[in-house]
């Protein structure tokens, strides 16, 4: 299918002719990115000092206790995401948009000022929420822009922007805590992403009519039978369709990871000798590069297939989980190294999945099919904290690294085995 549809093609609402591409919705498209940009910030004041506030500020002793803020923020998240698919059914893409950063509002003030942990925890429930519904429209409406031949360039750049805001508020929050304290001035930062983020969701049009043109030009009819309900899409996503599968424990995978390292790294090179600002590096470096690298990764997926990216990404992230634990007695190469490698390996593999989900899923249950995929992705989270938090508090925080190294190749061979490459569009 082409990029660019006739200028017959039916008016949206805003009356101008509905096209799809890059080039045509460029100013939506851009931003989008922006939109991104302020949701990844708003997580991305967790990164550095949130794991300290639990063990310094509220005097917690057990890892899976100070990791259970991002196992509340991962399981919320994951359960918004999989009912954001199915929201997009009633509401309108931007109507979800909105109402995630609406959920966000506390969420900065929570983190500056909670009088207990239990504040904390219950700040990611919201921050789940928000994450979950706005990260989801952002990457389903520039999906929805740019038409299937650019899905790779798309979600590489909407997840570059994110991550890459990670990263850089990582850095930021570092530095803060450094000079000001742990709190609350780091986590104010986040009340400049929530405001931006309203506003520009206020601006923004929504999709619909983009997805309605795909689906009257889609080269390949919905095969009589096929549900697009929920129940079976989840069935689909999660185990019938290889593929499918196969991107999806790849997604659980690498998010555990991203869950695992956002708990265990601040307090292994912290106990390391490391001070904030070194932490700070580490822990921006990884989201940095990860989000800068998918400028280029997602492009490249569109023009080499996504498995080898998802494939090679994964065993380069195990590679990096090797490093850290080699090089411990150096404890600033190690982290710096380890998150070269996390970092790069997660590019990899980040929009080469979710292009891949919409490569495998019929435009009629495609937001569906993300919603679960991104269901398993960020169940990772809750799953990594819980792993490490079990293991950290059994075995060391050293065995929770090398288990995380071994499991991320092993997800890497699955992909191998399940994965095809194929083209719905």
């Amino acid at each position: 299918m082409n990029t660019t549809t006739p200028a017959t093609a039916p008016a949206g609402a805003h009356g101008r002719p509905v096209r799809l591409g890059l080039r045509e919705n460029w100013l939506q498209f851009t931003l989008l990115v922006i939109v991104n940009i302020c949701v990844g910030g708003l997580v991305g004041l967790e990164r550095t000092t949130v794991p300290l506030i639990g063990s310094r500020t509220f005097g917690l002793t057990s890892d899976l206790a100070v990791f259970s803020f991002i196992i509340a923020f991962g399981v919320t998240k994951a359960l918004t995401n999989l009912a954001a698919g199915a929201l997009t059914a009633r509401f309108h893409r931007k109507q979800l948009l909105v109402a995630g950063w609406l959920i966000g509002v506390p969420v900065p003030f929570a983190l500056a000022f909670a009088p207990s942990w239990g504040w904390i925890v219950a700040a990611n429930v919201l921050l789940g929420l928000n994450q979950g519904l706005t990260w989801s429209m952002t990457v389903n409406m520039k999906i929805d822009l740019v038409g299937p031949a650019r899905r790779g360039l798309a979600t590489g750049l909407n997840e570059a922007a994110g991550y890459t805001a990670v990263g850089v508020t990582a850095l930021l929050t570092g530095y803060l805590a450094t000079t000001h304290g742990l709190r609350p001035v780091p986590e104010l930062i986040g009340v400049v992403f929530v405001v931006a983020g309203l506003a520009l969701s206020l601006v923004v049009r929504d999709t619909a009519a983009h997805v309605a043109l795909e689906l009257a030009h889609h080269a390949k009819p919905l095969p009589s039978g096929e549900g697009t309900g929920l129940k079976a899409v989840f069935a689909r996503t999660s185990w019938h369709n290889r593929s499918l599968r196969g991107t999806s424990q790849a997604g659980l995978v690498n998010n555990l990871n991203d869950g695992l390292t956002w708990g265990v790294f601040p307090l292994l090179f912290t106990q390391h000798g490391l001070g904030l600002t070194a932490v700070g590096l580490i822990k921006g470096l990884y989201p940095i590069l990860w989000g800068i690298g998918q400028t280029v990764t997602g492009h490249l997926s569109d023009r080499v297939g996504r498995k080898p990216l998802i494939v090679y990404g994964m065993l380069v992230q195990a590679v990096g989980f090797g490093l850290a634990l080699a090089l411990l007695d150096r404890p600033l190469q190690a982290g710096i190294l380890s998150a070269v490698f996390l970092g790069l390996g997660t590019a990899m593999v980040y929009p080469a999945l979710i292009a891949s989900v919409s490569d495998h899923a019929h435009p009629a249950w495609r937001a569906n099919a993300l919603g679960v995929y991104r269901f398993w992705r960020d169940i990772g989270y809750a799953a990594g904290a819980l792993v490490a938090g079990v293991l950290a508090d059994a075995l060391g925080l050293n065995a929770t690294i090398f288990a995380a190294a071994v499991l991320t190749a092993v997800s890497g061979l699955l992909a191998a085995r399940w994965i095809t490459e194929h083209q719905t569009g």
